[in-house]
């Protein structure tokens, strides 16, 4: 168990540097970019209600570039965020990295007679859920300084230039039997720019699914990824449950692909995650241009892993 949590952990990284490196070579791999459109399962380009709806905007021709000015006098009041069963987490202000953006100065002070380790379940900012750069092995009876950092190309790519409101869900588990100790509540932080956060939609694209308050929307095809080939896409929890989204049955130009997906979003909170696809199973199957995708979705409770309901298959086009 702890290895898994460990090499899920370093997953993590490396699939956040790697979203850092797609966002920064963005521009550069515009011509790569595909827009979403629907298409009907015979593979004739049309508005098909059934499988996609167009909304208003155009993923595109957003214009996603950070402006850093508001950040310059972003601050938090320093408190105690954390203090139960032994485990005291204090915010003690705000730092800036060059790389890794702007991160929240953090006290970790164990009390208990066991070695811990420290994460987040999850963390929101602005209502968008992004993914974390943090992780603390406080051992027993010791105190800790960390950063949890925020990405700033990640929260740029979402379209936040000024964050206004972060959200933690902290996992504290006993690092010698992987026993999880604590999982706590939403713990919410308001910046000094609370006022002035950004808090524009990022919906623009085609709806594919929209059921029981999930709302999936395809933003567009990148086919100059990392990885190889992403499918962005932007994921409304309008329900009253924490849910876990996996892909499922994709092809491409009709040929079967293992997609790399899978993604948390809590109750009330959006997200913007990208289906990875390896330049390897396209070269594989000779798919040279994205053209035509089927997929499905599975929504489960990611507190008793139910599964909440699976998707009609979705058929869309990218051009």
């Amino acid at each position: 168990m702890k290895m898994k949590v460990l090499r899920s952990l370093c997953l993590v990284l490396v699939c956040a540097m790697c979203f850092a490196m797609a966002v920064g070579c963005g521009s550069a791999a515009k011509s790569d970019t595909k827009k979403i459109v629907a298409t009907t399962k015979a593979g004739d380009d049309s508005t098909d209600k059934t499988t996609a709806e167009e909304t208003s905007a155009d993923a595109t021709t957003e214009d996603t570039t950070a402006d850093t000015s508001a950040n310059d006098t972003l601050s938090i009041e320093p408190g105690v965020l954390l203090d139960q069963d032994g485990v005291k987490i204090t915010a003690t202000g705000l730092v800036e990295d060059e790389y890794w953006g702007v991160g929240i100065s953090l006290l970790i002070e164990n009390s208990t007679d066991k070695n811990i380790d420290v994460m987040c379940n999850s963390v929101i900012v602005n209502n968008f859920t992004i993914t974390d750069i943090f992780f603390s092995t406080v051992t027993a009876s010791n105190k800790a300084n960390e950063t949890l950092y925020l990405s700033s190309d990640e929260l740029a790519a979402i379209g936040i230039n000024t964050i206004g409101e972060i959200q933690i869900y902290f996992n504290v588990y006993d690092s010698d039997s992987s026993d999880t100790i604590l999982d706590s509540d939403c713990i919410t932080i308001k910046t000094s720019q609370f006022a002035n956060m950004d808090t524009t939609s990022m919906d623009g694209g085609y709806i594919l699914v929209d059921q029981d308050g999930i709302k999936i929307i395809g933003k567009y095809v990148d086919e100059n990824s990392f990885w190889g080939t992403s499918i962005l896409l932007y994921i409304e929890n309008n329900s009253d449950k924490n849910v876990s989204i996996n892909c499922d049955d994709l092809s491409i130009n009709g040929f079967m692909i293992d997609p790399y997906f899978g993604c948390t979003v809590y109750a009330g909170a959006k997200a913007m995650p990208s289906i990875s696809i390896l330049q390897s199973d396209l070269d594989a199957n000779g798919i040279t241009s994205i053209d035509k995708i089927q997929l499905s979705f599975t929504v489960l409770d990611d507190a008793t892993f139910d599964t909440l309901f699976v998707s009609d298959p979705v058929f869309f086009a990218a051009k």
